[in-house]
């Protein structure tokens, strides 16, 4: 076995690759790049070695950086983990002159598999069902338009490079196929140093199941399961589960068998995954094979038991299979959450800056499950611009997908997050929408769910009374408290009243509290009593109470009269005040927000990397008028409404912030 091995990458599956290291008795070495220099990955490795400047073509994918480093370090062994390097057969075949193993699959392999176009014509001639589309080079935007009208819309414009969802559009007619291939281009030489473009059909209503499959050089391959990655927002998985809750049995056996002959079709050896679109009757489709491992790959370890990094070790270490297909079974089920740095409440758009609070949930035994946090972050760093926004990985395991669900429910909420916009919001809805619950999802899901972009949850009825219940017994802990904490010597709680009025969503709740040693009970206006109990103390930003002997998960933060609170998804103010101040601040006006109609705004941290428009152009609803880049995408401005540029405040090159003041018009 290895006794040291080098990871070519950074964040969190650098983090996860160490974890197996350790545990296997392997020393580990990490590279880092300047904006990674105090990165948690570089902290928990063995050792170290500085590759460059922040951009990732000037350090992480600079394959004789990486090879100096393994130089330096003397690691027999290279894992890649995902993305970067993890698919380029030129860093493969470097190592391989090197003598150094390659923690992946064969060269041949990479080239076969790892090449979109090249996957799809040997997909092809090996009889696999494939979607319809150009498999081609193609040259210019006006290529790429005729293309798309022959295949026909709505298509899809991928780079033959790409993964990660970096490099793709789907476009509807032919200005956007124009735009859509010229934004993949640029993303595609950026982030894979490869700009080649192909097209294919966008298949509509599709469900994206993914097979993970484990191959050996030893000629034994075996499939471990499936991966339902539906839900996802510009092509960019965000939800994942393992099993899926639509296969049956028979497709599952289907879609897994043809995975692992398309794998040994090829000489695969190491962890793989064959992604399809599965129809709603169950047809599949070949999209692509990813020759590394996956970024969801923790729900396929949960449901099964594989360490697959270690497999992936055991394999580049010329080990055969220990696990047959038969060995390999379904034990409960597995959810993995994507935790970005990006604000969903500005259309999901990255957020950069410093974590002021990161607390993940702990890991372990949770409620029925367990939970399993792969992060490469810590409180106290920073969120750069200059790498994908993936914060964490937040999975939950329980014996049926229902329970599944719930563990992850309390997980989010007890997941703590300050200083960056994040999607932990989002995420929180998903699990409490009725079609997520069902399973009854595509990955139109996002955009048919949430087609103005999401805009916060509103929570029902009985949930807000519960949050209401818990806030009324919250203050008045808080009451106590102030009245002890201002010196008086008589009975603190005596001088704290019972009747509250709780405001919370634009509704009100007048409430009476009857306090014990245990906990309180809360009784509304209409008789309605909820029983709250909770260990939660003044200044805590967490809050575990339980409701009428529900769990209730709160983040708390002191306003004026009350509380900011966030569950699941919801992000209130809540006002507690005696029915006098109650009163009072029913008379008082409401602030009204600034207006910046007539202001294109920046939604992001991000570069200026081209102005459309001069001052004193008029522009129509929907014209482009600047492009943004921001954590290796390119985001497109457009004008919501015709109108006249008065004034120009950036050029391109220029780095702004968010809110920044881009343009302003008539």
């Amino acid at each position: 076995m290895f006794d040291k091995i080098l990871i070519a990458n950074r964040g969190e599956i650098a983090c996860r690759v160490i974890k197996t290291a350790r545990k296997m008795g392997i020393k580990t070495v990490a590279v880092y790049s300047d904006a990674d220099k105090h990165a948690l990955h570089v902290e928990m490795a063995d050792e170290a070695v500085h590759i460059g400047p922040p951009q990732a073509n000037q350090s992480y994918i600079v394959i004789d950086k990486i090879m100096g480093a393994i130089a330096q370090s003397g690691a027999q062994a290279v894992h890649p983990g995902y993305g970067f390097l993890s698919e380029n057969p030129k860093f493969a075949m470097a190592l391989e002159a090197a003598g150094v193993a390659f923690i992946g699959p064969p060269v041949k392999a990479i080239e076969a598999m790892g090449d979109k176009i090249t996957s799809k014509k040997i997909a092809q001639e090996a009889g696999v069902s494939t979607v319809p589309g150009y498999m081609g080079l193609i040259e210019d935007a006006e290529e790429a338009v005729k293309i798309s009208q022959q295949v026909g819309y709505p298509v899809m414009i991928k780079a033959s490079a790409g993964g990660g969802g970096k490099g793709m559009r789907i476009a509807w007619n032919d200005t956007e196929a124009r735009e859509g291939f010229q934004s993949s281009k640029n993303e595609a030489a950026s982030s894979f140093g490869d700009d080649r473009i192909f097209i294919e059909k966008f298949v509509t209503q599709p469900r994206h199941i993914e097979i993970q499959v484990l191959c050996d050089a030893h000629g034994n391959g075996i499939y471990l399961n499936e991966r339902e990655c539906s839900i996802q927002r510009r092509n960019q998985k965000v939800v994942e589960e393992a099993p899926s809750p639509f296969l049956d049995k028979a497709t599952r056996k289907a879609m897994g068998e043809q995975a692992v002959a398309l794998a040994k079709a090829v000489g695969y050896a190491s962890a793989g995954t064959v992604e399809f679109i599965v129809d709603g009757q169950r047809n599949f489709y070949f999209l692509e094979m990813n020759t590394r491992l996956q970024v969801e790959h923790p729900v396929t370890e949960l449901i099964t038991g594989v360490d697959l990094v270690e497999q992936m070790i055991r394999v580049a270490n010329g080990e055969p299979l220990s696990i047959t297909q038969d060995d390999v079974k379904i034990n409960g089920w597995a959810i993995e959450n994507r935790l970005y740095a990006e604000d969903p409440y500005r259309g999901f758009l990255p957020s950069i800056g410093r974590l002021t609070r990161y607390r993940p949930p702990a890991e372990g035994p949770l409620g029925d499950g367990i939970v399993r946090n792969d992060t490469g972050v810590f409180e106290g760093g920073e969120i750069s611009m200059y790498y994908d926004p993936m914060i964490a990985k937040l999975c939950t395991w329980a014996p049926t997908r229902e329970q599944a669900i719930e563990v992850m429910r309390n997980a989010l909420d007890s997941f703590e997050v300050e200083g960056i916009g994040h999607n932990l919001p989002f995420v929180a809805a998903v699990m409490d929408h009725p079609k997520f619950m069902s399973g009854d999802m595509t990955t139109a899901f996002i955009a048919e769910e949430y087609p103005d972009g999401f805009q916060g949850v509103t929570l029902g009825g009985e949930q807000l009374r519960r949050v209401a219940a818990a806030c009324a017994a919250m203050n008045r802990v808080a009451e106590i408290r102030r009245t002890r904490v201002s010196g008086r010597l008589d009975n603190h709680e005596r001088r704290v009243g019972s009747d509250w009025a709780v405001a919370l969503q634009g509704q009100s709740f007048d409430v009476t509290i009857a306090a014990d040693h245990d906990g309180s009970t809360v009784r509304f206006a209409d008789g309605e009593a909820l029983r709250v109990e909770g260990d939660w103390t003044p200044g805590d930003s967490l809050a575990r109470m339980v409701v009428d002997g529900d769990p209730l998960v709160l983040k708390v933060d002191k306003i004026t009269q009350g509380f900011r609170i966030r569950t699941r998804g919801a992000d209130l103010k809540v006002h507690v005040r005696t029915p006098r101040q109650a009163q009072l601040a029913a008379l008082m006006p409401e602030k009204l927000p600034p207006d910046t109609s007539k202001l294109l705004l920046c939604p992001m941290p991000g570069l200026i990397v081209k102005i459309n428009v001069a001052e004193g152009d008029a522009v129509q609803e929907g014209q482009p008028l600047c492009t943004v880049e921001a954590m290796k995408m390119e985001n497109i401005l457009r004008a919501e409404r015709s109108g006249t540029v008065s004034k120009i405040n950036a050029a391109a090159g220029d780095s702004l912030a968010v809110d920044d003041v881009i343009m302003e018009f008539e």
